[in-house]
């Protein structure tokens, strides 16, 4: 089979930024190849994360300067994020993508994948069970961008985070707020805290809060009544009633902050605005807020994807591609992630990828294949097709 990577960087669905992940490092080539699998990649697909041509074709990789000339022939296609049109246009039937396809807000180019009879396999869908962790590729970003977060937060903040005891006076640690205590909240408490920050931090999980405590951080407890998590360990969506009153209990912690970080987003849905303009205007000016979700539609009222604005004298960060800023580990995550995936359904004596449907995990990620929208999540968010 051949395994085709390409150079995404050269080919962005968002023109805005320029990728700098990549799908495979050398050792995960070396592994996929020892498999009997051969590994095509476009030249510089690595560049910007560290790795070489020459790393990559140490390891058994082909390298080559037109990705898009080789899609036609490729068996399996790896993306961190997804076909563009122009690649949509050359894919083969039967050939197998896997990457970032943010399906529930992408149905224009899922339905076309179906139509091209392709095969997709989407990262994001993959659940979050204990034999998935190992390919759960959402998780390994998340953590890494509650890190990146955290720190792009204190480089953005006038004062130190933690305690400092001199001859000239005690400053005092800084306080961080974390709402949403996930993989990436959770990375971000642990980021804070070895910072020296005082940390408190909010989860609509009370299940959470055993979590939170074990990093350091303090957990704020509010009653807004039943709310939970989904099979899959996603926070539930709150009642409009239930939305008012987390505001209200949040307001006092977040006017105290000095930083507030906000990763609430919610499964195939728009994230919920937790911050209202109201709200920012009780910070101390200079105070910062980082918006996890600004790319999405935002938590915090006010906020700009890929910016940082001034919102009521607070500084509010929606840049949005977190793990990109350490692309190498980033990289280093997701390769791996994809390399768990392929050898869990790779046939060793046949050489071949078994796409069987009726394995939990495949069930669930793969999200098209024979002409068709086969994930009943997808069919029902798109109008019960």
């Amino acid at each position: 089979m051949q395994l085709l990577v390409l150079n995404e960087a050269k080919h962005a669905v968002d023109t805005d930024v320029a990728e700098r992940r990549c799908a495979v490092t050398p050792n995960t080539v070396m592994r996929l190849s020892r498999m009997g699998l051969n590994v095509v990649i476009e030249s510089d697909a690595g560049a910007r994360s560290g790795y070489t041509n020459a790393a990559y074709t140490e390891q058994g990789a082909t390298i080559i300067e037109d990705g898009t000339e080789a899609l036609a022939s490729a068996d399996i296609v790896l993306y961190v994020n997804r076909p563009s049109d122009a690649h949509l246009a050359k894919l083969s039937e039967n050939t197998l993508v896997i990457g970032h396809i943010d399906p529930f807000f992408q149905q224009s180019l899922v339905e076309q994948l179906a139509a091209k009879q392709v095969s997709t396999l989407s990262v994001e869908m993959i659940p979050r069970s204990s034999r998935a962790q190992k390919m759960d590729a959402l998780s390994s970003q998340a953590s890494l961008a509650g890190y990146v977060m955290m720190l792009q937060a204190a480089n953005s903040l006038p004062s130190i985070l933690p305690m400092m005891m001199t001859p000239s006076g005690t400053i005092k640690p800084a306080k961080v707020f974390i709402i949403g205590a996930g993989v990436a909240g959770l990375q971000a408490i642990a980021t804070a805290k070895r910072m020296g920050a005082n940390v408190l931090a909010y989860d609509t999980r009370p299940v959470v809060a055993e979590q939170v405590e074990s990093l350091g951080g303090k957990f704020l407890k509010i009653d807004i009544g039943e709310t939970g998590q989904t099979k899959d360990g996603y926070a539930k969506e709150l009642t409009d009633e239930q939305k008012a009153k987390q505001q209200d209990a949040q307001r006092d912690a977040i006017a105290d902050s000095d930083i507030v970080i906000t990763t609430a987003q919610l499964f195939g849905r728009k994230p919920p605005v937790l911050i209202r303009k109201d709200t920012l205007a009780l910070m101390k000016p200079g105070s910062v807020v980082v918006d996890m979700a600004a790319q999405s539609g935002g938590n915090v009222e006010g906020s700009v994807a890929g910016k940082t604005v001034q919102v009521e004298g607070v500084t509010v960060i929606g840049t949005g591609n977190w793990s990109q800023q350490v692309a190498k580990d980033a990289t280093d995550m997701y390769a791996n992630n994809l390399f768990n995936l392929i050898d869990e359904f790779f046939n060793a004596e046949t050489k071949q990828f078994e796409l069987n449907l009726e394995d939990e995990i495949l069930a669930q990620s793969v999200i098209t294949h024979g002409g068709a929208v086969i994930n009943n999540m997808l069919k029902n968010a798109y109008g019960g097709q």
